[in-house]
């Protein structure tokens, strides 16, 4: 079985339905790391010296090749990365080799064979 790595960089407060929307097309899991920092084309805007942009979260997730896109596109429609722009992005890599997923494999292949 092959997988493709999901890495998506969002706003804090749409990380939730993004991954909602990520496990409805068949992600089996996902790892969120909170409070990450980006920038854009656009550059930070601040007050007074504060720094006004939003928390961001970069979500990981493992998933069979044959649904990745499917995966990328549903969490590009539920974080509305191409309507509003700075909500987030997404993109995918492929993996070489992965441990530790056993139990992904036999749920994968069942809803893969059937898809193929």
């Amino acid at each position: 079985m092959h997988f493709k790595l999901i890495i998506a960089l969002t706003e804090d407060s749409i990380t939730d339905k993004v991954v909602e929307a990520a496990r409805s097309k068949g992600a089996t899991g996902s790892t969120v790391i909170s409070s990450a920092r980006g920038e854009g084309i656009m550059v930070a805007k601040t007050f007074l010296g504060l720094d006004l942009t939003t928390q961001r979260d970069v979500i990981l997730l493992l998933v069979e090749e044959h649904m990745s896109r499917e995966i990328l596109e549903t969490m590009e429609k539920a974080g509305q990365f191409e309507d509003n722009p700075g909500s987030g992005i997404a993109f995918s890599i492929d993996v070489e080799d992965a441990v530790g997923v056993s139990k992904q494999v036999i749920q994968l292949s069942e809803k893969v064979e059937e898809e193929i």
